[in-house]
Order: structure tokens, then sequence, then C-alpha cells
């Protein structure tokens, strides 16, 4: 019995984007059920501010808030790290350069140190 051979589909970039756009729309499209079962409206105070919003809406507001909450300090962080990395990725060019223009000194008959 021969076997036929089998096909591999590798993934792709554009395979997973398409995945992350379904699961988006999804998503959106539950937020929407969401907001539109919950119409009623109810008062919210904020700081000082009145204001009669529809329940849903008020939800997603304070939802929204909070993932700024926690996507902003986290920014903020990765641009931290990045500035490192390219801090230590210059420093390390920078030595390997001057290695490579230095001659290499050997130690004399006395035991001289090579000069670094």
């Amino acid at each position: 019995m021969t076997q036929e051979p089998q096909h591999v589909v590798k993934r792709t970039r554009m395979g997973g984007l398409w995945i992350a756009v379904g699961s988006f729309a999804v998503v959106l499209l539950l937020l929407l059920i969401f907001i539109l079962e919950n119409l009623h409206r109810v008062d919210v105070t904020f700081l000082g501010a009145h204001g009669h919003l529809p329940l849903g809406v008020a939800m997603l507001m304070a939802a929204v808030l909070g993932v700024l909450l926690v996507a902003i300090p986290a920014a903020a962080r990765i641009v931290q790290l990045r500035a490192t990395a390219r801090r230590h990725r210059r420093a390390d060019a920078d030595l390997a350069a001057g290695q490579a223009r230095q001659p290499v000194a050997h130690a004399g008959a006395e035991g001289q140190r090579a000069p670094r």
C-alpha cells in the first residue's frame, strides 16, 4: 500500500491576523448585544460631575478606563526596557569595535601585563 504525501500548510502572520480580526468581531458583537440589553438609564456621579447614561455604556466606560489603568503603565515599562536594551546593544557594539581596533599585546618575558 502506498501512502500519499501529506501537505502541511504552515501558519502565517496573515492567517493569525484573520483569526484576531474574527475574534475581535465576535467580542464587539457581544459588547453591542450587552449594551443593547442594558439600556436602562442610571445616574452616574464622578468627582462632582453628574450625568445620566445607559447602564451598558457606563459599564463599558468603566471597563475601558480599567484597561487604560493597566495599559498605560505597561506601555511605559516596555518603552523603558527597549531604551535600556538599546543602550546595552550600543555599549556592546562600541566595546566590540574598540577591541577590534586595538592591536593584540603579549606579555613580555618579565611577566609584564599587557595594556588594556
